[in-house]
Parts: C-alpha cells; structure tokens; sequence
C-alpha cells in the first residue's frame, strides 16, 4: 500500500496542504498517526477521498452535507435511493438560490436602468435603495 506524505496527497489531490489539516479537523478524512521523524503517511485511498469531496462540492454541496455522503456510504443501511432523496432536496435548495438570485437580478437591473451616469452618488439609486430600503 502507497505511504504518501502530506505534500505528496497535496499535489496528486490539487489542494494545499492546509485544506488537508482542515479536512482532518472536520472528520472528512482519517487522521494519521505521525512517524518516528514526523512525518504523516497517508494512502492512496486520502488521495481519492479527497477528490471525491471536491468533485461534491463542485455540485454545491458543503462540507457538512459531503459528510453526511460520505457517512452514507459508510453504513450499509443507507442505500442509493437515500442518497437520491439527499440530491433531490439539493436540487430544491439550488432552485430556491436560483429564484433568489433572478429577483435580485431584476431589482438590480431595474435600479441600474434609472440612474443618471451623470448625476451624484447621492441621487442614484442604487445608493438610495442600499441606505433606505432592503434589497428584497
């Protein structure tokens, strides 16, 4: 079995290697006991862990909820339909971020169409609406 360094986990995992004390911190990857001379070995096994928790968070997923996967896949009662379940309550939230993020879109474009590019910081409104009025 490999016997990787940190640094070495760090570069075939293409993070640093803070992110890898960090998922330690969390419980996201196992810690390791330290040599003679100090150093951590990890596996190869840390490398795709680590890779699997990127790949996840490039769908949107926390860390929390990558934990909450990976913890699926660790106990044998959870089965490919809870972690759909979890997905498709993912899938709502994305849907809520998007219809939150089209209405600020709207309010910004509309308070953007009304300012005056000639006029002071003080009469523009998007300044006003930010002092004066919630954004929603």
């Amino acid at each position: 079995m490999d016997k990787l360094k940190t640094s070495q986990v760090a570069k075939q995992a293409n993070i640093n290697i803070e992110t890898i004390r960090y998922y330690e911190k969390l419980g996201l990857i196992s810690k390791v006991p330290r040599t003679v001379s100090g150093y951590r070995l990890f596996t190869s096994e840390t490398v795709e862990r680590i890779k699997f928790i990127k790949k996840a968070q490039e769908l949107g997923f926390s860390l929390a909820e990558v934990k909450k996967i990976l913890s699926f896949s660790a106990e044998d009662e959870y089965s490919c339909l809870g972690i759909r379940d979890f997905a498709l309550d993912k899938i709502k939230e994305i849907d809520q971020k998007i219809l939150d993020l089209k209405k600020i879109k709207s309010i910004l474009s509309d308070l953007s169409s009304k300012c005056n590019v000639h006029g002071n910081v003080e009469s523009c409104p998007i300044v006003q609406k930010l002092r004066h009025g919630a954004a929603k």
